[in-house]
């Protein structure tokens, strides 16, 4: 029996295919946009092979695209009709039982099989890669950290691939608060590897978190040439550029970015890249700043899309996009969909259905009330649910356009006690932040209190002037011609 690079026997796989299989995990490690041609190569050459079927399932379900994810079910469904699993090793039924898992719209039971897998083995990297991508879509931090760092005292520090997972710890560190240790193992992991760009984006993360704007865009300017084109993470990249733009008040350059790279007539219409548009333009209505014309040509993506409920979080993107356009027909009739949905599939309660229920239907609500400038009941929908946001996914850095969104409308609803509260915690956690000290000043304002908010409008001031000379240092000059 042919083994993989790591020493883990491969069932009914011929060399040939072990070796594409060692390409596709290294693709999948560093987020080369290769890898899904080294899966098709694996299946094609073993098709029988369970770890490679394994994978190609999970290719279809990594980029929560549902197409995608139909389209692989079908596959593996033809593929494990009439297969014996008693015949399997366990590795292979374990990796088969977690595709088929996700592949039926139950993430928890495909999450809980992959660390089962981790704790037998945990020199399987495709396992703690995927698992550790199936934390992140559930928004489950402690699993996030814990999952990788278990594993890595099994991995010696000379073997190249424990760099990645060590990119891969620093990200759960950082979303769960450890920022000074998910700094330093990052930072450790881009030493081994200069492009490995999840290790990259910890560290962008760490900044982002801690309200050091300035200290981020030095980092990606440093880093430029190992992050800017050519991954699967180069347009969410950008997209933290542009956050670092708009806290620093340089709205130009975020829109360069955005018409650059996040959405122009070229763009691939991915749901991935769909997301950081619309959180980047939802950041600007929040501002008051007008993107009409940005926001109709967003709208039309999501809406071209005619997306079938299978992931809350892409949802909430997708009505942002329908209210930030003023669409606000469209938005009430796909929150309709989504609503008629839970009520006609209770016998069919996948993750999803939960996730929709619980986080995705308020909060997309919540932001029609926004723009319809009903800003009680973005309150009333918001404030209960704000630490429990997290369960329908992503990054504190992605879900921070709900977060904000509670706040604006509370200030705004001359909520003080609100929104007091709701400062006093994001400046606690982010005191380098100039939008949380703009907020203090707006407070204070409301309340009367002018020297207060002077002193926080000079702090806000004198932040967003720091981080935006480190902005103009490269930006410009032919800086933003190196984005794709």
């Amino acid at each position: 029996m042919v083994t993989d690079r790591y020493g883990n026997p491969l069932f009914e796989c011929t060399a040939e295919a072990a070796a594409h299989l060692d390409r596709a995990v290294e693709g999948l490690l560093f987020f080369r946009p290769e890898f899904p041609t080294a899966v098709a190569d694996a299946v094609a050459a073993s098709p029988t092979a369970p770890l490679a079927q394994a994978f190609s399932a999970y290719l279809g379900v990594l980029g929560t695209e549902p197409r995608d994810a139909a389209e692989a079910r079908r596959r593996f469904t033809a593929y494990a009709a009439d297969l014996d699993r008693s015949a399997l090793p366990h590795r292979e039924r374990m990796h088969l039982a977690a595709a088929e898992a996700w592949l039926g719209g139950d993430m928890g039971t495909a999450a809980h099989v992959l660390e089962e897998l981790v704790v037998e083995n945990p020199r399987d990297p495709l396992a703690l890669a995927v698992g550790h991508q199936l934390d992140f879509f559930t928004g489950d931090a402690t699993r996030l950290r814990d999952r990788i760092g278990g594993a890595l005292p099994a991995w010696d520090a000379d073997d190249p691939h424990r760099g990645p997972l060590m990119g891969m710890y620093a990200f759960g560190l950082e979303e769960s608060g450890h920022y000074d240790r998910a700094q330093e193992v990052a930072l450790a992991a881009v030493e081994q590897n200069p492009r490995d760009v999840w290790a990259i984006h910890a560290v962008v993360h760490v900044h982002e978190m801690r309200g050091r704007f300035a200290d981020g865009i030095d980092y990606l300017d440093a880093r430029l040439d190992d992050w800017a084109s050519g991954t699967l993470l180069t347009v969410h990249s950008w997209w933290h550029y542009a956050l670092y733009a708009l806290e620093a008040g340089d709205t130009d350059t975020a829109t360069r970015i955005y018409d650059a790279v996040l959405h122009h007539k070229d763009s691939s219409g991915f749901v991935m890249e769909l997301l950081d548009a619309a959180s980047l333009l939802w950041r600007f209505l929040l501002a008051d700043l007008d993107q009409d014309a940005r926001w109709q040509a967003l709208a039309d993506a999501w809406s071209a899309r005619a997306d079938p409920p299978y992931y809350a979080f892409n949802d909430v993107h997708a009505v942002m996009a329908f209210a930030g356009a003023g669409r606000l027909a469209e938005a009430d009739a796909f929150l309709a969909e989504r609503r008629r949905w839970l009520e006609h599939d209770d016998a069919n309660r996948t993750t999803n259905h939960t996730m929709t229920a619980e986080i995705g239907l308020p909060v997309g609500e919540a932001l029609v009330a926004y723009v319809r400038g009903d800003h009680e009941t973005v309150v009333d929908l918001l404030w209960p649910l704000r630490r429990r946001v997290h369960t329908f996914g992503g990054s504190h850095a992605q879900r921070d356009a709900v977060q904000r969104t509670l706040l604006e409308s509370a200030l705004r609803a001359g909520r003080a006690d609100l929104a007091g509260r709701l400062l006093g915690e994001r400046a606690g956690l982010s005191p380098h932040s100039p939008y949380n000290w703009l907020g203090q000043a707006r407070l204070a304002e409301a309340l009367g209190e002018a020297g207060r908010a002077a002193v926080a409008r000079d702090t806000a001031n004198e932040l967003a002037a720091t981080a935006a000379t480190r902005l103009h240092r490269r930006l410009h000059g032919p800086y933003l011609a190196r984005t794709p």
